[in-house]
């Protein structure tokens, strides 16, 4: 089992920066992915950035290139994701997630069986 708590959330106007941090315990050698989907309300979940732990390899979600940035801390099992240019379309609830993932589909929520509880970013404008 692997655990995921996440933090960092918050409000901020358009333009603004947040930084999330998901800290992971337990099993987290059974992990080779880690990384961030959200939801927002009336919506699917989407994967948005995830770094594959062993070689640092990153993915992210069209939306957010150029804009947010994740890396890890492996001596402390921690995954961040860095959130600039913050837009209101970025409103949602995001979610840690882990597991062990082949590349092509870092993108699936249905591949990842460990999740955070959330954190709620608002982004107004």
């Amino acid at each position: 089992q692997v655990q995921l708590v996440e933090s960092g959330g918050g409000s901020v106007q358009a333009g603004g920066s947040l930084r999330l941090s998901c800290a992971a315990s337990g099993y987290t050698y059974s992990s080779n992915c880690m990384g961030w989907f959200r939801q927002a309300p009336g919506k699917e979940r989407e994967g948005v950035a995830v770094i594959y732990t062993g070689g640092g390899s990153t993915y992210y979600a069209d939306s957010v290139k150029g804009r947010f940035t994740i890396s890890q801390d492996n001596a402390k099992n921690t995954v961040y994701l860095k959130m600039n240019s913050l837009k209101p379309e970025d409103t949602a609830m995001y979610y840690c997630a882990a597991d062990s993932v082949v590349d092509s589909l870092w993108w699936s929520s249905d591949e990842y069986n460990y999740w955070g509880q959330g954190t709620k970013v608002t982004v107004s404008s």
